[in-house]
């Protein structure tokens, strides 16, 4: 299965490779959605701490608590990097349980496909997104985690309105971040509720908790979707005042 997956990244990878931008800079996949109004953080340059140092603080635990992952669970860790919760995760729903571990970087899902051979991980598989699509299948998870990557999302609308399908009834996404400016890796709480609220989803859950080095909030879809071109854009300048404290 191991092996399936890490066949899956290198053709997604070889179709990823064909998108071309614009000279606005955006994809032509995204042009039916609002441009975002507000800049968007370098990719991988948060510069937490090691992973030993984060279990230190029980960063994992603490968010997997607050989210309720529970074993047989299906769960999509989206930006997912070195793999730090795609293991957790995978650990914390069990034999019986699903994680999908998707990221827009090739080499960082053939390091991770590795570890998770190594680590004999038989409920992971691993797949590569795009800047605008999270390439999610339809009805597929409990949990959907955006963790401390949400800022680097360049088309948070067309992104999100293609998230939502991938969600099961009672399903939710799960964004952990930090209040700062968005070029500054994080974003304002009022401004990320607004951007949710405008592909249909809620706020159903907000907590601030310093072991996350910033904030947890959890969304839930409501009615249908709206569509592309009905999506108000949220502006930077009428949020970031805004966040509750």
């Amino acid at each position: 299965m191991l092996r399936r997956a890490l066949f899956a990244v290198l053709a997604i990878a070889s179709l990823s490779s064909c998108e071309k931008k614009v000279e606005d800079g955006r994809l032509p996949t995204s042009r039916a959605f609002p441009k975002a109004d507000r800049p968007v953080s370098n990719l991988g340059a948060n510069g937490f701490s090691s992973e030993t140092e984060r279990d230190s603080v029980k960063e994992a635990s603490t968010v997997m608590d607050q989210a309720g992952i529970a074993k047989g669970m299906s769960v999509a860790d989206i930006g997912a990097g070195e793999g730090y919760y795609t293991v957790r995760l995978a650990q914390r729903v069990g034999p019986e349980g699903r994680v999908l571990a998707q990221d827009i970087d090739r080499d960082a899902l053939e390091e991770l496909g590795l570890r998770i051979e190594r680590e004999r991980l038989d409920n992971v598989s691993i797949k590569q997104g795009a800047e605008d699509d999270p390439h999610l299948p339809i009805n597929s998870f409990d949990r959907v985690m955006l963790i401390h990557m949400y800022h680097e999302v360049s088309e948070p609308y067309a992104f999100l309105w293609r998230l939502r399908p991938s969600l099961r009834a009672n399903g939710s996404v799960v964004v952990v971040d930090i209040d700062r400016d968005t070029d500054h890796h994080g974003i304002p709480p009022a401004l990320l509720f607004c951007e949710f609220e405008a592909v249909g989803f809620r706020l159903a859950e907000f907590v601030r908790k310093p072991k996350l080095q910033g904030y947890y909030a959890r969304f839930e879809a409501k009615g249908a979707a709206p569509a592309p071109e009905a999506i108000r854009p949220c502006r930077l300048a009428d949020k970031a005042a805004a966040a509750p404290r």
